[in-house]
Formats: C-alpha cells, sequence, structure tokens
C-alpha cells in the first residue's frame, strides 16, 4: 500500500490560479448573451438534424450555439477550479501529520462544495454533471467538424463570407479534405468573397503571434519582433495552463471511464485514487504537446517552449538587452544544461555585462513551469516502476536523473523512434473468400495479394468486344442527342471532358428513340454482371445490392497536355473522406457513407494514360496499377483500406462502368427499377406495333422526340465518379 500512499499528498495540487484562457471564437457571435449554456451535444445532434432537413437557419443557430455553449462550457469549469484552488482549506497543508487520511478527506470535501457552488452559479443548476460531453462529440469539435456543415449551411443562405471563414477554419485543421479544398477552390474564384473572409476562426492567437516575430526576426527587425515573441510565449503557457486545469474536469474524467469499461478493475480506495491522479498527471504532461501542435499537424513543434526562449534571448541581444538575454538563456539552460550554443551565449552576455555581474536568474515562469513538470514526471516514472502505469514522456529534456535506472533503457530506445520510424497502419485483414463460380469466359487475373492490397480483385471477360463496342455506342449516340452532361469539362481537371449516363437516362433515351434499346439493356444487364461476381467473390452470404450505376467517358482535350502535372482523379476513398496526414478515413458527410464496394467495368483501352491505381492510406505511395482494356472489371471494397486514383488522361477517350454496391437495402439503386419498366414497356409497346403492322401509322412532328426525352427525364444528380 505504500506505494499508493506516496502519490496521494499531491492528490489536490492545481494550477496558479488566474491564468489567461483563450477567447471564443471570433465570427460567432453570442446568441444568448449571459445565459448558462446549454447541453452541446443535444444542441449539435438538433443542428444537424435542421441541417438534414433543409432547415438552414435553424441548422446555422443551433451549431452556432454548440460552439459557444462548449467553449463557454470548457471557460466556466477552467475558471471555478482556479478560484477553489485558492480557496482557504481547499489546499493541502504543506505538511500531512499521521492519521493524514482526515486532512486530505477536508480538503477534498470543500474542494468539491467549492466546485459545485462555483459550477452551479456559472452552469446553471446541475452544473457540469448536466453538462457532460461525450467522446464522439469532443471528437468532433476536436476535428472541427461543426465548421464543415456550417460552411455549406451559410452557402445555401447565401452568406458566402460566413461560408469562405467556416470553411478555412474547417480546412485549416483538415488539409487534405479533398472536398474542402475544392470548396475552397470554388470561395477563391467568387468576386463577392475578399481575401480577408478566409480567416481561422478557432486556431489559438499564439500561433499568429509566433509566426509573425519569427518572420521579423528573419528580417533583422529584432526591435518589432522581441513584443511579438514574448507575447507568444507568454500566451503559450496561457494555453498550457487552461490545459493543464481540463485535465481535472468532468470530461477527463469520463473518458477515464469511457476507457476503463469492462476492464474489471479490482482495486479498492486508495488504488482508484491513485489510479486517476496517474490519469490526470499524464494528461498534464501531454499539454506541452497540444500547444505545440497546429491545427491539421500530426505532430508537434520539437522543443517548442524552449526554442521560443532561444529566439528571445538572440533577438534581445540583438537590440542590446543584455540582462533579458541573459535572463532567457539562463531560463534556456534549464532545459538543457550542456546545451553547448547557450554555455557561450551565456558567456558572451557575462562579458559583455562585465563585473560585478547584475543579480539576473532565469524567467520565474519558466522555473515555476519546469519545477512542477519534474515533479509530476517523478511521480510518473515512480508509477511505471512500481505500479505498472504507462507514460511516454513528451519532453526530450528531461534530466536521466529523474527516471528510474530500470526504465532508462527502453525509454531510451522510444524517444529515439521517429515517427516516420514505425511500421504503417496495418490494413484491415482479408476476408476469408470463398471460391467464386465465374461466369462463362470470365477469368480471375489478379487477387489481393498480388494487387498488393486487402478486399481487392480484378477479373477479365466480362464484356465481349462487341458488347463493349455496343455500350461505347450507346454513350456516344446520348452525347449526340444533347444528353450525358454534353462533355462538358471535367469537375476533377480542366484538361479532360466529362461524360455520363445513368441507367435511367439510358432507358428515357431508348424509350424516345435517341439511342437504341439493345444499348440500354445491355447496359443494366452488365452492370448486374458485375453485380453478381462482386458478391460472389466478396459477399456470398450477404446480398449485395446496386446503389449507384454510371457509365462515364472522360477525353483529352487536345492542346492542352504538354507538361501536364494533374491527375483525372485525385486519390479518394469512396465511402469515407481520406486524411493522408494521418491515414484516418473519417465516414461522415459529403462521403456516401453507406457505399460497401465500388467496381470498374472498363470499354476500352485505345487511349494514352488513365490507369487506375491504389496508394498506401498517404496517397502518395502507389501500391498496385491497373491497365483499362475491355470487360475488365475491378472490385474492392469502398473503405480507407482502398484508397484510389486515376492518371490523367492525355489521349483518346476513356470510357468505363463505375459501380457502387451496398448491404443497405434502403440505398439500392431506386432508378434501376423504372429504367427496366420503361424499356419493359417499350418492348411491349414494339410487340403491339409488329402485330398491327397493317397499319400506317401518322408520323412524330418534329420536335417530338426531344419532347419526349423531357417529358420522360426526371431531375437527376450529375456525379463525376471513375
Amino acid at each position: 500500500m505504500l506505494p499508493l500512499l506516496r502519490l496521494l499528498p499531491l492528490l489536490l495540487l492545481l494550477p496558479p490560479p488566474g491564468s489567461p484562457e483563450p477567447p471564443e471564437p471570433p465570427g460567432l457571435p453570442v446568441l444568448s448573451p449571459g445565459a448558462p449554456p446549454q447541453t452541446p451535444d443535444l444542441l449539435y445532434a438538433d443542428g444537424l438534424r435542421a441541417y438534414a432537413a433543409g432547415a438552414w437557419a435553424p441548422a446555422v443557430a443551433l451549431l452556432r450555439e454548440a460552439l459557444r455553449s462548449r467553449a463557454a462550457l470548457g471557460r466556466a469549469r477552467r475558471d471555478c477550479g482556479a478560484r477553489c484552488a485558492a480557496e482557504p482549506g481547499a489546499a493541502l497543508p504543506a505538511r500531512l501529520r499521521d492519521p493524514w487520511e482526515p486532512q486530505l478527506l477536508r480538503a477534498a470535501l470543500l474542494r468539491a462544495e467549492c466546485l459545485g457552488r462555483c459550477e452551479a452559479r456559472a452552469l446553471g443548476a446541475g452544473g457540469a454533471g448536466r453538462l457532460r460531453v461525450g467522446r464522439a462529440l469532443r471528437d468532433a469539435f476536436r476535428r472541427r467538424e461543426p465548421y464543415n456543415y456550417l460552411q455549406r449551411a451559410y452557402y445555401q443562405l447565401k452568406k458566402l463570407d460566413m461560408a469562405a471563414a467556416a470553411a478555412h477554419t474547417f480546412l485549416v485543421a483538415n488539409p487534405a479534405h479533398l472536398q474542402m479544398r475544392e470548396d475552397m477552390a470554388k470561395y477563391r474564384r467568387m468576386a463577392r468573397i475578399r481575401p480577408q473572409n478566409f480567416r481561422d476562426l478557432e486556431t489559438p492567437p499564439y500561433w499568429a503571434t509566433y509566426d509573425e516575430g519569427l518572420e521579423l526576426l528573419g528580417r533583422q527587425e529584432a526591435v518589432l519582433a522581441l513584443p511579438r515573441l514574448e507575447e507568444a510565449l507568454q500566451e503559450s503557457l496561457a494555453y498550457v495552463e487552461s490545459c493543464r486545469a481540463g485535465c481535472e474536469g468532468v470530461e477527463e474524467q469520463q473518458r477515464n471511464e469511457e476507457e476503463e469499461a469492462g476492464t474489471g478493475s479490482q482495486g479498492g480506495l486508495y488504488e482508484a485514487i491513485a489510479e486517476h491522479w496517474i490519469r490526470v498527471l499524464q494528461c498534464r504532461q501531454h499539454c506541452v504537446e497540444d500547444i505545440a501542435t497546429r491545427p491539421g499537424r500530426s505532430f508537434p513543434v520539437p522543443d517548442f517552449l524552449p526554442s521560443q526562449l532561444r529566439w528571445l534571448h538572440q533577438a534581445h541581444a540583438q537590440v542590446g538587452n543584455l540582462s533579458q538575454a541573459l535572463e532567457n538563456v539562463l531560463s534556456l539552460l534549464l532545459f538543457y544544461p550542456e546545451d553547448e550554443a547557450a554555455r557561450k551565449a551565456l558567456e558572451q552576455y557575462q562579458a559583455q555585462l562585465g563585473q560585478p555581474l547584475p543579480s539576473v536568474g532565469p524567467r520565474e515562469d519558466i522555473q515555476h513551469f519546469i519545477q512542477r513538470s519534474l515533479g509530476e514526471k517523478q511521480q510518473l516514472y515512480y508509477a511505471m516502476e512500481h505500479l505498472e502505469a504507462s507514460f511516454k514522456d513528451p519532453d526530450p529534456w528531461t534530466p536521466a536523473a529523474f527516471i528510474p535506472e530500470a526504465l532508462r533503457e527502453q525509454l531510451r530506445e522510444d524517444q529515439e523512434k521517429r515517427p516516420w520510424d514505425h511500421e504503417p497502419p496495418q490494413q484491415k485483414p482479408s476476408a476469408h473468400w470463398k471460391d467464386v463460380l465465374l461466369l462463362e469466359g470470365v477469368t480471375l487475373t489478379q487477387d489481393a495479394s498480388q494487387l498488393n492490397g486487402s478486399e481487392r480483385v480484378m477479373l477479365d471477360g466480362l464484356l465481349t468486344p462487341a458488347e463493349c463496342g455496343e455500350l461505347l455506342q450507346l454513350a456516344k449516340d446520348a452525347t449526340g442527342a444533347r444528353s450525358g452532361y454534353q462533355g462538358r469539362r471535367s469537375p476533377h481537371t480542366p484538361h479532360e471532358r466529362f461524360e455520363g449516363l445513368t441507367v435511367l437516362k439510358a432507358a428515357q433515351l431508348a424509350r424516345a428513340g435517341a439511342v437504341r434499346p439493345q444499348g440500354a439493356k445491355l447496359l443494366l444487364e452488365a452492370s448486374e454482371r458485375a453485380r453478381t461476381l462482386t458478391q460472389a467473390y466478396f459477399s456470398p452470404e450477404r446480398p449485395l445490392h446496386l446503389s449507384f450505376t454510371h457509365l462515364v467517358c472522360r477525353s483529352a482535350v487536345e492542346g492542352e497536355q504538354e507538361q501536364r502535372m494533374d491527375l483525372s482523379h485525385a486519390v479518394h476513398a469512396d465511402n469515407c473522406v481520406l486524411d493522408p496526414d494521418t491515414g484516418e478515413c473519417w465516414r461522415e458527410p459529403p462521403a456516401y457513407t453507406y457505399r460497401d464496394y465500388s467496381g470498374l467495368l472498363y470499354l476500352n483501352d485505345d487511349f494514352q494514360g488513365g490507369d487506375l491505381f491504389f496508394t498506401e492510406p498517404d496517397a502518395l505511395t502507389v501500391t498496385a496499377q491497373v491497365h483499362p482494356r475491355c470487360g475488365r472489371l475491378v472490385a474492392f471494397s469502398s473503405g480507407g483500406e482502398n484508397p484510389h486514383g486515376v492518371w490523367a488522361v492525355t489521349r483518346g477517350r476513356r470510357c468505363a462502368l463505375a459501380l457502387w454496391h451496398t448491404w443497405a437495402l434502403e440505398h439500392r439503386e431506386q432508378e434501376r427499377t423504372e429504367a427496366q419498366e420503361l424499356l419493359k414497356a417499350s418492348e411491349e409497346e414494339g410487340e403491339e406495333e409488329e402485330e398491327d403492322n397493317g397499319k400506317d401509322p401518322s408520323p412524330e412532328p418534329p420536335g417530338r422526340v426531344l419532347q419526349g426525352i423531357h417529358k420522360a427525364a426526371k431531375p437527376s444528380r450529375v456525379r463525376e465518379e471513375l
């Protein structure tokens, strides 16, 4: 029990009161000034429901209020924590007398009472317990997902300046979000949106201050750089305090409960207290990493706080403030006592100041930061050695003397490993595929292992050359009938033209006589052929439904292919938004999250470029490449395990049948049934005409064909796919 008790005297230590707080995000005005914050998760859920229903104004109001309440809730909790830490009797005495348990319990009860009163005043009845926020919502706000929905709602409301700001705010934290990058490109082309509208509503201000100070220092303008660098350091330390204060909040406790759910801990009272305190200390230690990580980056800026001291002492020396330069270099040496450059600078400053040296020491704020941090590290390393706790020290400057000798070698190896030295994320293991009863003439060309991935397959022989020709003619006739998107420029590149045809549009054109009915029927049959094989190969025990079928052609624009560097279709996944920086793929709008498997049935190869390629989650490392040919089907699971793109089509016209499958019956392709009924009706009408061949029907008036097309057509989605 003794090891546990040694951790208890520090249980109620909190950061000093009065630490500055990060401001509420600008650009999001308070909607209910003075009112207690409402429950953020309920506001967010209601906002998403309004968004899904197309109620744009209520969606904006609810999402903004969710952001405001989330910020107000955190601010109130941190203020109360700082205030109660300074209350008489709420802090532990300097020395605990035996018996120590009553002293500890009395201080904890007084702290709890103070927090309850304070939070009730700030947050209303129920205090923080009423406003507990779950992990899913915390993750959504961390990824700035509300701004994704806000920018679209603002766009619908014609508030383009706020749409641009919300889009920019989301993109800063998610720079690899392909859809948002496209949206931002559109906003930048709009004349009504000014450059100042592209502002970040969330990033802590110290980053802008820090960058401005470094830029001024790089231009040898140290006088102007100094106040900016000093402000950046003070703001960085303030954000550390804010983060540390949140480590004892209700949300942190809930996170611990979620992580420990089902673990069946058998510890008693003291074990539970020690375990919780260890988690608080772990959280506090990682606050330095949090404040050193720029939005949208996966890794923190190395040695963020020590590097600021390095810039400061150099800037002070440039303007002749030797006392301040000495103060900052002494502070830097607290982190790295053996730093050769800092020691040389120290000797230089001391020589310039002469004897007797002024009574200058390290900065008090840095001394306090280091002493407190080292005290917490000692406890955590003790817990690692004796309580089987885990702790990954975020700081390379921790003295070796603070690390138990038994742990030093392993920790040294872990610390020397760089993030990119680790093995790449393991892909989801392949399912156990049963033997597939292939159609006559269909051959299995490559499986997942040959395609260097998970749940991928290439089959050949699904179409004969004659069938490929029929479908190519269908696409050509549809374009000639001023349908199929009329060969417009591709939305993915200005150097290609794009033509597309759905099964319903093909049936409507066939009914109107604009295309051959054989081609429209073959489009339905070929897609069903591909669906049957995809289900047999990947999902033999669970039916797959086609969710969308698209005959799409991409043509190189002549005269625009020289030194072309872009892709025909950028790397993406089909049911999630790929983030190459982290390897994550988020199943969220605008991705079609219900898609389970994808397929491409190629129709020709008489073009240049246009190969399909798969990559690692980084969207850069190509793992496999497929060259199109008539009757070749490439099928694969639609998730983040299969990022893929298309090389530029630099000559000719590339046509394929793009197919998406789903297990969800409610997302099956509704237009498919309508297309089948239209073609069946056309066949029946043709049979009736043959039976009545003795009559001479009156000719259709001019323009009747196109009128029939417009009458039969319903609004359809134009999709730009592979």
